[in-house]
């Protein structure tokens, strides 16, 4: 059964890991799309909105990757309920585990490849958020900066 484990999370790793490079290509694009780039928007709404448009998506991202692991367990047999399939993916994709809900010896190493896997996962998310977030910030310093020379100014 290890082997199989293996493979099955390998595969669910890598869908996972490239529909969230997907999702972070195309939360920039739109971005883009919508002028919600640092250095294109000179409001602080416009600026809030695309932190907030960025927060939702990753939200729906990790929730679409917590759903595929819930479909694998139903898939390999494992668990046999779509909500108790769902909920045992949500405790190990955010590393919970509150352990009310447990894989039999079979499968238990999908379940740990899942929590790490949301580990980086939620790792990456919050590093693209961090990285939007410093450049809103940059971006405001340099107008507050832009505005302190202005003629008349002090």
């Amino acid at each position: 059964m290890l082997f199989e484990n293996l493979l099955v999370a390998a595969l669910l790793v890598a869908v996972t890991f490239t529909l969230h490079f997907a999702g972070l290509v195309g939360l920039m694009a739109m971005l883009r799309r919508l002028g919600g780039h640092p250095r294109r928007s000179s409001t602080v709404v416009k600026q809030g909105i695309a932190i907030l448009t960025v927060v939702f998506g990753l939200f729906a991202l990790h929730s679409l990757q917590i759903w595929i692991y819930a479909f694998a367990y139903l898939g390999v047999g494992e668990l046999q309920q779509l909500e108790t399939a769902l909920y045992f993916s949500t405790v190990s994709f955010t590393t919970v585990g509150f352990g009310d809900v447990i894989l039999s010896d079979d499968w238990r190493m999908l379940g740990a490849a899942e929590g790490a896997n949301g580990f980086l996962l939620i790792g990456w998310s919050t590093a693209f958020l961090v990285s939007l977030t410093a450049r809103v910030r940059a971006f405001e310093a340099e107008i507050e900066g832009i505005d302190d020379q202005a003629p008349g100014g002090p």
